[in-house]
């Protein structure tokens, strides 16, 4: 994939995959002032430039937590919002469908409205072969709800016979898991001053590097992208070992 800008560090230094848990934007507005779908709309506009900018440098998979299986416990209105944003931003995908970025959903989109769920599985289906990055978004996501239901599928292979639970390794589990064409998480980002994650991709971040900072997610700049990629590039990776 073709560099635009320089990125912070060598690019034999740079994360495969990263993920971005976008917290912050109900406080951003608060802060302001604002009603809360306010700083959705902010955080939407804040995605599309992080996107561009970890395209520019080179990152190769980039995955966002857009919205949660429990968010449809929020106000009615703050759902509609973010359904909303959700339908431009494809609208948006499909206009900029030349630059060979794959589109990705992870979640189950069985719960969003046909009009939605029809945007995802056509813009997944037309980008299917681009290679230059994979952009996943994930929606209706939680971990736990993943892994139940790769548990499930794989005891129902069991019980038709057609795979034994000796076979069962980390690979076959991967394999049942949204994110089965991805590699592992290497770097995930929470800004907002949180320090969890939130019930999100809990399986693929067994050795992920953690990085928080107290910016708000419609604040978060390519700077501090670029912090954040200077921090893991100083990590001694060991994945279990010495």
């Amino acid at each position: 994939m073709a560099k635009a800008k320089t990125p912070p560090v060598p690019a034999e230094m740079l994360p495969k995959h990263i993920a971005f848990i976008m917290d912050g934007n109900g406080r951003w507005a608060k802060k302001r002032g604002l009603p809360r779908t306010a700083g959705h709309v902010e955080g939407a506009k804040n995605f599309k430039k992080i996107v561009r900018y970890c395209k520019d440098i080179g990152i190769e998979n980039i995955t966002f937590y857009a919205f949660s299986t429990e968010n449809w416990k929020r106000p009615d209105e703050e759902v509609s919002a973010i359904m909303n944003l959700m339908r431009e931003y494809l609208v948006e995908v499909r206009k900029h469908i030349t630059e060979n970025t794959r589109f990705i959903v992870l979640g189950d989109k069985s719960a969003f409205s046909p009009d939605l769920k029809r945007g995802f599985d056509s813009i997944e289906a037309d980008t299917v072969d681009f290679n230059d990055m994979t952009l996943n978004m994930a929606v209706n996501y939680g971990s736990r709800h993943e892994i139940t239901g790769a548990v499930r599928e794989l005891a129902r292979q069991v019980q038709a016979g057609t795979l034994s639970p000796e076979d069962i390794t980390e690979e076959t589990i991967s394999q049942a898991l949204y994110t089965k064409d991805l590699p592992d998480v290497d770097l995930m980002i929470r800004p907002s001053g949180e320090f969890r994650i939130s019930n999100f991709l809990l399986w693929q971040s067994a050795y992920a590097e953690l990085y928080f900072c107290d910016t708000l997610w419609p604040d978060f700049s390519p700077k501090d992208l670029d912090e954040a990629l200077i921090a893991y590039a100083k990590r001694n990776r060991r994945f279990g070992g010495v």
